[in-house]
């Protein structure tokens, strides 16, 4: 709780001195709304049905994104982390690919799937495959030989080692990969909406707000819900991990 009076503070602490900056004149209100007329703004949008489904749309979105990144991601990892050899031979290809903007692909995504929800959904699970992965790599490598030496020496075959030594040790690993992923594909998902434009979503929204209006309102509302959904999320999944995971110091010593 005195962690989220913290976060609750310094939040309020910046909205406090956003208001004053704009109420100083220091930018006009036609472009800057102070935030007094953006919570009302956002608080009058909660009551329009198309604001409520585009909110929906975008968290559907992330949502199928983040589980179709977790069950190909975590295999992934898993196969990669313990075949060095198929390792090092996919490393320039993952290498190659991992920098790569999801927002860069956009154009092609269009052109093979075409605009609808699965371009959206297609570049959130790129954009955050590669955080999950990693620390599954990661993990596997921390792993005590001792354990896994142990495993052989009582017969398990490598199947049963992998799932019953090799999975629970990673598994905090991976929920952290997961934990760093979430705001990514939130990211990609309202970028696309925005980029591609997407008949629903948040980033739609903000388009069709920004776009031959004067209502800057409307596009900071957007953009405050889409940060607050972010830190419920992130604070939602780190507190989960804390309760599971509370023997584990893997958010001191997992890779991003």
């Amino acid at each position: 709780m005195p962690r989220l009076l913290r976060a609750l503070a310094g939040l309020a602490g910046f909205f406090l001195i956003w208001e004053v900056i704009v109420q100083a004149g220091l930018v006009r209100k036609e472009f800057l709304p102070p935030p007094s007329v953006v919570l009302v703004t956002i608080f009058e949008q909660f009551g329009e049905v198309q604001f409520i489904r585009d909110l929906v749309a975008t968290f559907l979105a992330w949502a199928i994104a983040l589980l179709i990144a977790v069950a190909v991601a975590v295999p992934a990892g898993l196969l990669l982390g313990s075949v060095p050899g198929l390792r090092t031979a996919t490393a320039v290809i993952i290498e190659f690919l991992r920098p790569i903007p999801a927002v860069a692909l956009i154009p092609l995504v269009l052109l093979l799937i075409g605009g609808g929800p699965e371009a959206k959904i297609t570049l959130a699970v790129y954009a955050s495959l590669w955080p999950i992965m990693f620390n599954t790599i990661y993990a596997l490598g921390e792993i005590d030989p001792v354990l896994m030496e142990t495993a052989k020496a009582c017969g398990t075959g490598k199947f049963r080692t992998m799932t019953s030594v090799a999975l629970p040790h990673t598994a905090p690993f991976v929920f952290t990969g997961v934990r760093l992923s979430a705001n990514i594909a939130l990211i990609a998902v309202v970028s696309t909406e925005f980029l591609a434009g997407a008949k629903l979503g948040i980033g739609n929204f903000i388009m069709q707000a920004s776009t031959g209006s004067t209502r800057f309102d409307l596009v900071l509302a957007g953009t405050v819900v889409v940060g607050v959904l972010g830190f419920l999320i992130n604070g939602g999944l780190e507190m989960i991990g804390r309760r599971v995971f509370r023997w584990s110091t893997v958010d001191r010593e997992a890779v991003s």
